[in-house]
C-alpha cells in the first residue's frame, strides 16, 4: 500500500480530486444516462466480484462484447476491471481505503460504464468502506523522558498521541499504561477536541533506589477486532543532590611509629555518594584548626589519603585526632573520625628537671639532711632527693656540682647527664683569726702624730655577715699610761695610728693587744699581741762619764817617765743614751800637733806612742773628741792633763794643794767606772 501511494500518487490531496471530479462528473451525466452505486470493504483480494454491471445496466451478456462496455478511468481501471463474457465488475489490484481517501469519512471511486452501438455512459459510483486493518501508531517507537528525582507529586508530562489511520469506530483510540507504582495514565483534550495522554508522577522518585523506569504505553483503537499500537517510554530519572557522602567508618583508627618519615601514608579514608556526577563529586578536607594538627597532617582532596607533613613526635603528642570531612559537588558534607596513635620509639634521652626552688643547704646540716634539691626523671615518673651523707663545711668546700646520669632500658639505651650545683650557705662557725699571734712594728722615735704605722689583718673563712670583721685595742684598766693616748686603729681597716710621738729613751717598746670580732649571732672574736718596737733615732749627744767633765781641770794623770811605748797610762769612758748605731762612739785626739799619747779609737785607751826624752816636757794637756756613729754624728769632749815624772815626790808640790780634791775626785772616778761597765753589760 505504500509503495503504491508513492508511484501513483505524488500527494494525497491531487488523488482525491481524481476519484471525486469523475464521481461528480458522472453523477451530472446520471441525471440522463443513470447511476450505479456499489458498496465493498476495502482490502478485498484480487479478482473478487464487486458486481454485475452487465445485469445492473439491463444488457444481454451476449451484447457486451459488441456494444464494447469499458472503464473510462485511469484511477478506477487500476482497480476495477469487467469481464466481456459475462459482465462482472472484478477487483483488478488491492484497494487501502486510507491509501485513497486518509481519513476521510467518505471514500468512494467513481468511473463511467461506456457502452457503444448505441452510445451509453453510465457513472458507477463505489464506495470503499473502512476496515480495522490499521492499528494505532505512534510517531516515536521510543520516547525518552528525564525527570529529576525531585519533581513533585502531581506533575504531569504531555506523552505523544498516536495516530490510527482508519475511520470511524476503527479509529477511536483508548491508551492504557503498563503497571508500575510511580506513575499513573491521564488526558489532555486540546482546544480543537484533540486528546494526548499524560504521565502524571503519583509517587517521589528516588533515583538511588531507581535510576531508570521503562513504560509501555499502548494506544487501541475501536475495531473488532482491536488493533493496538505500542510506545516504550524511557523515564531517565536525573540526579538532585539529596544524598550527603558516607564513610565507610564513622572512627578510623591506626598506629604508627613516631620515626616514620615525611610524606608517609598514614591511611585513607573513603566515602561514597549516591547521587550522580558533580554531587557525587566528592571532596576531602581536615576540618581541624589546631596547628599541631594542620602543621603534622595532609590530606588529599581527591582521594582521601592522609599523610605526614612534618615529624610525629611521641613526647609532644600521643594521639591525634583528626576530624575528616568529605563534601559532594552540591555542598552536602558527611564527617568522620580519624584516631592516630603515636608509638614510641626509643629516640630521646631521659629528660632531667630540677624541681627545687633552692640549691642553697645549711653547712651546720646534720648527715642525711635532705638538700632541698631534687631531680625528676620524666620518663618513669620517679623522684630522687639528694641528702647530706657527711657533716658539711663550708669554709672547706663551698659548692657541690653533682652529676646525676639517667639511662633507660631502651634499644638501643639512651642516658642523659646534668650537673646540679649545689651551694653551702655558711653559718658563724669561724672566729675571725689573725695570721700571727704576735705581729712586730718598727717605729721610729719622734715620729709625726696621727700617721699610720701599721697595718693588721684577720680572716674569717666565713661569708657575707658572718665575714664582716671589726678591729679594737683591749685596754686594761689599771694601767697608769693608757696605750689608748698612744695608738689608735681604725675598727673596720685594721690601720693603726701613733696618736703621739714616741721616745725610745722612754719607751724602748711598746705591746698592745688587738681584739677583732665579726658580724655573726653569737659574735665570735680573736686577739693578738702588736709589739712595737720604737727604733732609735741619733738624738742624745755622747755622755763622758770619766774623766768627769765637772771636776776641775787641775786634774792630772801622772805618767811614769820609764813608761815604754804603747803603755797604758789612762782611759776615757763615755756613754750614750741612743742604741745600736747611734751608740757606737769612737774616741779621737785633738792635737794641733804630734802627740806623745795616742788613742785607742773604740776603747778610749790613752797609750804612750814613744818613750819620753829629756827634752820633752813633763806637762801635757790632751783633748779628747768622743762622737757617735748617728747621722747626723752627735759629739763630746773632755781635757786631760798628762804629768811624766818617775816619783811622785816630783809633782808633790803640785799635788798638796790638790789633795782633798784629789781624794774626792778618785772616789767619783771609781762609782763612775762601774756604772759605765754596768751599762755596757746591758746593752750588750
Amino acid at each position: 500500500m505504500a509503495g503504491l501511494h508513492l508511484q501513483e500518487g505524488q500527494s494525497m490531496q491531487g488523488l482525491r480530486w481524481q476519484v471525486i471530479f469523475p464521481f461528480l462528473f458522472s453523477w451530472l451525466c446520471h441525471s440522463v444516462s443513470g447511476q450505479i452505486h456499489y458498496s465493498i470493504n476495502e482490502e478485498l483480494r484480487k479478482g473478487s466480484i464487486v458486481g454485475n454491471l452487465a445485469n445492473d445496466l439491463e444488457l444481454n451478456v451476449k451484447d457486451l462484447s459488441r456494444r464494447k462496455l469499458r472503464i473510462v478511468s485511469k484511477i478506477s481501471e487500476k482497480y476495477f476491471n469487467i469481464n466481456q463474457d459475462n459482465g462482472n465488475l472484478y477487483i483488478a489490484d488491492r484497494i487501502d481505503r486510507e491509501t485513497l481517501c486518509e481519513a476521510a469519512a467518505d471514500c468512494v471511486l467513481t468511473f463511467d460504464a461506456v457502452l457503444e452501438n448505441p452510445l451509453k455512459i453510465v457513472s458507477v459510483s463505489i464506495d470503499i468502506q473502512d476496515i480495522n486493518d490499521n492499528p494505532p501508531t505512534f510517531i516515536l517507537d521510543t520516547v525518552k523522558i528525564e525527570m529529576s528525582e525531585s519533581t513533585s507529586r502531581g506533575r504531569r508530562f504531555l506523552l505523544q498521541k498516536a495516530e490510527d489511520l482508519d475511520v470511524g469506530v476503527n479509529s477511536l483510540i483508548s491508551y492504557r499504561l503498563s503497571e508500575n507504582q510511580y506513575f499513573a495514565l491521564g488526558e489532555k483534550v486540546s482546544t480543537d477536541g484533540s486528546v494526548f495522554p499524560e504521565l502524571i508522577l503519583e509517587k517521589p522518585l528516588d533515583r538511588e533506589t531507581q535510576n531508570k523506569h521503562e513504560l509501555i504505553l499502548t494506544a487501541s483503537d475501536g475495531g473488532n477486532p482491536v488493533q493496538t499500537g505500542t510506545a516504550l517510554i524511557t523515564i531517565i530519572i536525573t540526579d538532585f543532590n539529596d544524598n550527603s557522602p558516607v564513610f565507610t567508618q564513622d572512627v578510623y583508627k591506626v598506629s604508627v611509629r613516631e620515626n616514620i618519615p615525611v610524606n608517609s601514608t598514614i591511611l585513607q579514608v573513603s566515602a561514597s555518594d549516591e547521587d550522580e556526577g558533580v554531587n557525587a563529586q566528592i571532596t576531602y578536607s581536615i576540618r581541624n584548626t589546631a596547628r599541631n594538627i594542620l602543621q603534622t597532617f595532609i590530606i588529599s582532596p581527591k582521594n582521601g589519603e592522609i599523610k605526614t607533613k612534618g615529624q610525629l613526635d611521641y613526647e609532644a603528642s600521643r594521639v591525634y585526632e583528626i576530624l575528616v570531612q568529605a563534601e559532594d559537588g552540591g555542598g552536602l558534607a558527611a564527617r568522620a573520625k580519624v584516631l592516630i596513635e603515636i608509638i614510641d620509639e626509643n629516640d630521646n634521652a631521659p629528660e632531667i628537671s630540677i624541681t627545687s626552688s633552692s640549691d642553697l643547704i645549711p653547712e651546720d646540716s646534720p648527715p642525711w639532711y635532705y638538700g632541698g634539691t631534687d631531680s625528676t626523671l620524666s620518663s618513669a615518673n620517679n623522684f630522687h632527693e639528694i641528702v647530706t651523707k657527711h657533716s658539711l663545711d663550708r669554709e672547706k668546700v663551698s659548692s657541690y656540682n653533682i652529676t646525676i646520669q639517667v639511662s633507660d632500658k631502651g634499644t638501643p639505651q639512651r642516658s642523659s647527664r646534668k650537673v646540679i650545683s649545689l651551694n653551702v650557705s655558711d653559718v658563724n662557725d669561724n672566729a675571725p683569726v689573725f695570721e700571727k699571734l704576735v705581729y712586730s712594728a718598727f717605729i721610729p722615735e719622734n715620729n709625726s702624730p696621727g700617721a699610720s704605722i701599721f697595718s693588721i689583718q684577720a680572716r674569717d673563712l666565713d661569708s657575707e655577715d658572718n665575714a664582716k670583721i671589726t678591729y679594737s685595742i683591749i685596754i686594761r684598766s689599771d694601767e697608769e699610761d693608757p696605750l689608748s693616748s698612744y695608738i689608735s686603729i681604725n675598727p673596720v681597716t685594721g690601720v693603726i695610728y701613733a696618736q703621739r710621738s714616741f721616745d725610745y729613751e722612754n719607751h724602748k717598746e711598746v705591746n698592745i693587744q688587738i681584739i677583732t670580732r665579726d658580724n655573726g649571732s653569737p659574735s665570735l672574736n680573736s686577739s693578738t699581741t702588736l709589739r712595737i718596737c720604737i727604733v732609735d733615732q741619733n738624738d742624745n749627744s755622747p755622755v763622758i762619764l770619766y774623766p768627769s767633765p765637772e771636776v776641775d781641770s787641775s786634774t792630772f794623770e801622772i805618767v811614769p817617765w820609764t813608761s815604754e811605748q804603747g803603755s797604758l797610762v789612762s782611759k776615757v769612758v763615755a756613754v750614750d743614751a741612743d742604741s745600736g748605731h747611734n751608740a757606737w762612739l769612737s774616741y779621737f785626739l785633738q792635737s794641733p800637733e804630734p802627740s806623745l799619747f795616742t788613742i785607742d779609737q773604740h776603747t778610749g785607751e790613752i797609750r804612750t806612742s814613744r818613750g819620753f826624752q829629756e827634752k820633752d816636757i813633763m806637762k801635757h794637756g790632751i783633748v779628747v773628741l768622743v762622737k757617735d756613729n748617728g747621722i747626723p754624728s752627735r759629739s763630746a769632749s773632755v781635757t786631760l792633763t798628762m804629768v811624766i815624772a818617775d816619783h811622785f815626790h816630783q809633782v808633790l808640790p803640785e799635788l798638796s794643794s790638790q789633795s782633798n780634791k784629789e781624794e774626792s775626785q778618785s772616789n767619783l772616778q771609781f762609782y763612775l767606772v762601774i756604772a759605765l761597765a754596768l751599762i755596757f753589760f746591758f746593752s750588750c
